[in-house]
């Protein structure tokens, strides 16, 4: 492998862990509350416009900006789910679905009134210049946004697995009957779930402010592909949708560099149907066995 096809292979891992974390909080919402959010996008480019507003605003590094940014998405998240998306959580899955399509109209269009359709670009001072290791070029930005995906995931982990709070996660997903005999307050820790995952999606928008132009659109391009690695890492699975998001932005990376830009879609398509064929659970999904 030349020193250009390595290059295209750390730019996809570095870019796939971006990718990685806006689909860990589309597969935390939907291992917890069976909803697919077609709002994800919508929401990935709310996180964008509030580290740049803020950042730009006030003048201080977008990476400063994310603890706003965080607990801003995690009201809007609770508050989403808290009122809209709970009185529709029984009805049927199509219900469900134009509900979220309305709200990422809803949020596109709030975006397009306030900061207009112009391109929006962010400069960091200080991490405009490459850095060369050997052959290899690290952009900082994309440097940066890599470590904070992997400590982001280990914390959202950590949170599900050994607190009070995520115990009450995980028992409103498995049975929120029994939950609630338990005493968990069922309705809150499911939107506490939801802001959880819009906190997750944030992130990731805001991470990618530094290292391309935001328009109030730009969401849509990163919904389908957020749903992909979800699914291809079995929907609910938060390592799972670490690891796909890596595959997937080394797909898109080579690919593109091999085939042209052009392939890069179709493959990354063409190899998720395949595996679907083999793996209808995603690669890290549970198959559920049918006892005779």
């Amino acid at each position: 492998m030349n020193i250009q096809a390595l290059q295209s292979l750390l730019d996809g891992i570095l870019m796939g862990g971006v990718y990685a974390l806006a689909a860990l909080g589309l597969s935390l919402i939907f291992g917890v509350l069976k909803i697919t959010n077609f709002a994800h996008g919508a929401m990935m480019t709310v996180g964008m416009y509030v580290v740049y507003a803020l950042a730009s605003g006030m003048g201080i590094s977008p990476y400063l900006a994310l603890p706003a940014a965080m607990v801003l998405m995690f009201l809007m998240g609770f508050l989403i789910q808290r009122f809209p998306i709970h009185y529709i959580e029984k009805a049927p899955a199509h219900n469900q679905l134009l509900l979220t399509l309305g709200v990422a109209y809803i949020l596109e269009n709030t975006l397009l009134l306030v900061f207009t359709p112009n391109y929006q670009t962010l400069t960091v001072s200080g991490f405009d210049k490459a850095l060369r290791v050997g052959g290899l070029t690290f952009a900082p930005a994309k440097l940066i946004a890599f470590c904070v995906v992997i400590v982001v995931t280990g914390c959202v982990y950590f949170l599900l697995y050994r607190t009070h709070t995520g115990n009450s996660i995980r028992a409103s997903a498995q049975n929120d009957t029994g939950a609630r005999l338990m005493g968990i307050n069922v309705r809150n820790i499911r939107a506490a779930a939801f802001g959880i995952g819009a906190v997750c999606t944030g992130i990731a928008g805001g991470l990618l402010t530094p290292i391309m132009s935001i328009y109030p659109t730009l969401g849509e391009s990163f919904q389908l592909k957020c749903f992909v690695i979800a699914v291809l890492g079995g929907m609910g699975n938060l390592w799972g949708a670490l690891i796909s998001g890596l595959i997937i932005g080394v797909i898109e990376s080579l690919s593109g560099y091999y085939l042209g830009g052009s392939w890069s879609d179709m493959l990354i398509y063409g190899v998720f149907i395949l595996i679907l064929f083999v793996r209808p659970t995603g690669l890290f999904g549970k198959v559920n066995r049918r006892e005779n």
